[in-house]
């Protein structure tokens, strides 16, 4: 999971509010609930000790949310009596979350948004190809690339000069294929994607794969659904790649997981599996921005565990007097996970959900660091 879309919360201090609720229901009766739902949570802010203007303007944007435009929920964060962000929710809350803290209350977020792998799909034919972006708000037009039209189709005849043109034909192919790998690995660089799926038919779609740089090749999926041709069915493609992205998802997770096991292994740890599992320990990460992953787990008792936070992501410490050293002149309390994952945000670091059944990370809260300071004292020595 990455964090690129909460950007909008670095720009601005708090107290913020925050709401997590759900527009899932669909009854005739839905529409006064969730403006209910608005005043009650309008008056929990109030009752937390938020200002006016805030708790009106979020009492009245809840109370406008529709289920077409965020069909399984909503978070809003706001602060000074401005909304500063409202972004739609993959999983539907079972309750709503209504807070009013010295920072943006992200804690929910990793198991609401969940993982959102990106994947680029790629309609291929003999012509060129046409690209989608898909992500869990949808499937959205990713361009296209066209190559050469003429000639694409042999004939049927035996003759010398058609045998020439058949040569033709089959150079075009060849000529179209590469422009289209290369358009393919282009456009997967400026989407961000992180999965590929290349559809159409099988000899255009392997020779677009051929061709594809080695790292897009080894990642690539491959499936014979879908099409350019208008009227074709995206049905089952549109399976393939939901498939591909929850694949790549769990892989990806299982992978960070693994590397945290191999922290706890007796003997030296493998290169790259340097971790943190303590608050601390995860707090002095997160100073000095060496967090590469952050892992959270549902029902970790760590993640609620009080810590405290200056104005800057980086002023977060254990405890309130470490603070001072940190240029934060009025330290405020703040959930470990809240604190964590703003930084995590201000540091381009990924966010990943491990399952509830795993026994890592203990405290629910873990880290794959970028190094270590025995990485650091390595360096100076050699």
């Amino acid at each position: 999971m990455r964090l690129d879309s909460l950007a909008p919360l670095l720009d601005r201090n708090g107290p913020w509010a925050t709401v997590y609720t759900s527009t899932a229901r669909a009854t005739e009766s839905a529409g006064e609930e969730r403006r209910l739902a608005a005043r009650a949570a309008g008056d929990e802010l109030a009752r937390q000790g938020a200002d006016a203007a805030t708790v009106n303007a979020v009492a009245e944007h809840l109370g406008a949310l529709s289920p077409r435009t965020q069909p399984r929920g909503s978070v809003v964060f706001a602060a000074n009596g401005d909304i500063v962000l409202d972004l739609p929710l993959n999983v539907a809350p079972d309750r709503s979350h209504v807070s009013w803290s010295a920072l943006p209350h992200l804690g929910p977020l990793p198991e609401l948004r969940g993982e959102n792998p990106r994947c680029l799909t790629a309609r291929i034919d003999r012509t060129g190809a046409d690209f989608e972006l898909v992500d869990a708000l949808g499937t959205h037009s990713a361009g296209q690339a066209t190559g050469e039209e003429w000639p694409v189709h042999r004939t049927a005849t035996g003759e010398m000069s058609e045998r020439h043109f058949q040569l033709r034909v089959e150079n075009t192919w060849e000529s179209n294929a590469g422009l289209v790998a290369e358009a393919v690995a282009r456009r997967f660089q400026e989407t961000g994607a992180e999965v590929l799926v290349l559809s159409g038919d099988p000899r255009e779609r392997r020779a677009v794969h051929e061709r594809l740089p080695e790292q897009l090749r080894a990642i690539a999926v491959e499936t014979s659904h879908g099409g350019r041709a208008a009227g074709s069915s995206s049905e089952l493609l549109d399976r393939e790649t939901a498939r591909a992205r929850e694949e790549f998802a769990a892989r990806h997770t299982a992978q960070a997981l693994a590397a945290m096991r191999a922290a706890h292994t007796p003997g030296p740890a493998p290169a790259g599996s340097a971790t943190a599992e303590t608050v601390p320990s995860l707090v002095e990460a997160a100073r000095e921005h060496r967090v590469d992953t952050l892992l959270v787990r549902p029902g970790g008792p760590d993640r609620e565990r009080e810590v405290w936070v200056g104005e800057g992501y980086d002023q977060v410490a254990v405890r309130r007097s470490e603070l001072q050293y940190l240029g934060a002149p009025d330290p405020a309390p703040a959930r470990a996970d809240d604190a964590l994952l703003r930084s995590a945000l201000a540091t381009d670091a990924e966010v990943l959900v491990a399952d509830p059944q795993e026994e890592l990370p203990v405290g629910g809260l873990g880290a794959l660091l970028r190094w270590t300071h025995t990485d650091e004292r390595a360096a100076a020595v050699g």
